[in-house]
């Protein structure tokens, strides 16, 4: 057996892991857009380093954008086997894949308005409604913790990875002749604490572990300290600046979290008396689907609603779905805070919310979770005072936070936490992927201190025999 890394290998998002079985199988292992890469992003999605017609089928993680994004593009160009997902998945990548054209539609027509301009050739977009379409047809679910047999090499069981809604861990048994190889891919893990889902739970013994490693070289903050810097930046901007408090949030996991934290603050009466919008439909829709699929709850929200029945809704927070009425936040003449999609500020409604406010000292951006660095949040985040948003340059003048408790990912512990489920002395290879460099290398030698062996990071289009 061989594993093709063609993404999120030395970075952080575009994940598709190719194995490719001795009888000539090729399982693709998510199909995650490349995000944040500035005018290289188009390219690298729209051409695959693999023939899409040559893979047999598909098994994905999770439904964010990363890792299941251009399963339309992959449809497109040939590929015509079945997408393994669980149930609350597939409900997810219907929205989220939806969208993700219409954004791309409405971003590629706005771009091609000043190519016109410019003499240059329009751009297309990757894929089109029809393209996704086609891909929903292509997917099978399959619930948690049910071995499935997939064919006469491969079995597949799914466990809970506790990161959004619907987010599992694959766990693959593969024979090759007398051989046996089980393999894990985490695709992304969650937390460790009292949050909408469950927390993520052990996983069989595999002798190949494909590991995620964003927050590999770091601690996140304790769920006190980041409730009060959420509550200062909504007093210090709304307050006594009397600003907007822009905040990017992903549409699916983070934007809910962040909800049903104001949800408990404005219970309490800790919440100021400031309008909160959540402009995004496909926050909206997804919030739909969370409600929709309470056997995933945690306990703790689960006690919550006993006192409360809707964590995801309180007096003056408003859901916005039409365009006119996003348009007119932005033109409100009072404090408020805005949550909008994506949460690397790259696409979206988000961007235009930025534009509107970022010349404003009163105003601030929130960043609350991962951020690519080459992002448009990525760049605020590491104080650039001028960023380009469609074109246009503009001065960096609102103020700029950041809270990492909102994070859907594992840090350094809870990713050690995670892996210790397992008998070390039974990995024969480790591979780290999505992460940075920097988290790589440090939660690499986190790993050998703690007794794994036999880690790698493999690089871009890397392939290693098992």
């Amino acid at each position: 057996m061989q594993i093709g890394f063609y993404g999120a290998a030395e970075t952080v998002t575009g994940s598709k892991h190719l194995l490719t079985l001795k009888s000539g199988k090729k399982i693709l292992l998510d199909v995650g857009f490349f995000q944040g890469r500035g005018k290289d992003t188009h390219a690298k999605n729209k051409y695959f380093d693999f023939d899409p017609s040559q893979i047999n089928y598909v098994i994905l993680s999770h439904a964010h954008i990363d890792h299941a994004g251009n399963i339309p593009g992959l449809v497109k160009k040939g590929f015509k086997g079945k997408i393994y997902c669980t149930e609350a998945t597939y409900d997810l990548c219907e929205i989220m894949l939806s969208d993700s054209a219409y954004i791309q539609l409405a971003d590629t027509n706005y771009l091609n308005k000043r190519r016109e301009r410019e003499g240059k050739k329009p751009l297309e977009p990757l894929y089109t409604l029809d393209d996704v379409k086609q891909a929903l047809k292509q997917f099978e679910t399959i619930p948690y913790r049910t071995l499935t047999t997939i064919d006469d090499e491969v079995k597949l069981l799914f466990t809970d990875a506790g990161h959004i809604l619907g987010a599992a861990v694959i766990n693959l048994t593969i024979k090759e002749g007398n051989k046996t190889h089980r393999l894990c891919y985490t695709g992304d893990v969650g937390r460790y604490i009292n949050k909408i889902l469950k927390h993520p739970e052990p996983f069989p013994q595999a002798d190949v572990i494909i590991c995620e490693s964003t927050y590999g070289d770091r601690l996140h903050e304790s769920t006190h300290e980041a409730r009060e810097k959420l509550m200062q930046a909504v007093r210090e901007t709304c307050v006594m600046n009397k600003g907007k408090l822009v905040i990017p949030a992903f549409s699916v996991g983070k934007t809910q979290e962040l909800i049903y934290t104001l949800d408990k603050m404005e219970h309490k009466g800790q919440l100021p008396p400031v309008k909160v919008f959540v402009d995004s439909p496909l926050a909206i829709n997804a919030t739909n689907i969370i409600r929709k699929h309470t056997e995933c709850y945690s306990n703790a929200i689960k006690h919550y609603m006993e006192k409360d029945p809707d964590p995801f809704g309180f007096s003056r927070l408003h859901y916005v779905r039409d365009p006119e009425q996003s348009m007119a936040i932005n033109t409100l003449q009072e404090p408020c805070i805005i949550i909008s999609a994506s949460g690397m500020a790259e696409a979206g409604r988000i961007k235009h919310h930025i534009i509107n406010t970022i010349g404003d000292a009163r105003n601030a951006i929130l960043i609350i979770g991962y951020s690519e660095p080459s992002s448009l949040a990525g760049k605020l985040l590491r104080g650039d005072k001028e960023v380009s948003i469609f074109g246009s340059h503009h001065q960096v003048l609102a103020n700029v936070y950041n809270i990492d408790f909102f994070s859907a990912h594992a840090d350094q512990n809870e990713l050690l936490q995670f892996l210790a489920c397992q008998n070390k002395s039974r990995i024969k290879r480790l591979f780290l992927v999505h992460g940075n460099k920097t988290a790589l290398s440090e939660f690499s030698d986190r790993l050998y201190e703690k007794g794994y062996s036999n880690i790698t990071i493999p690089k871009y289009k890397e392939v290693y025999t098992i």
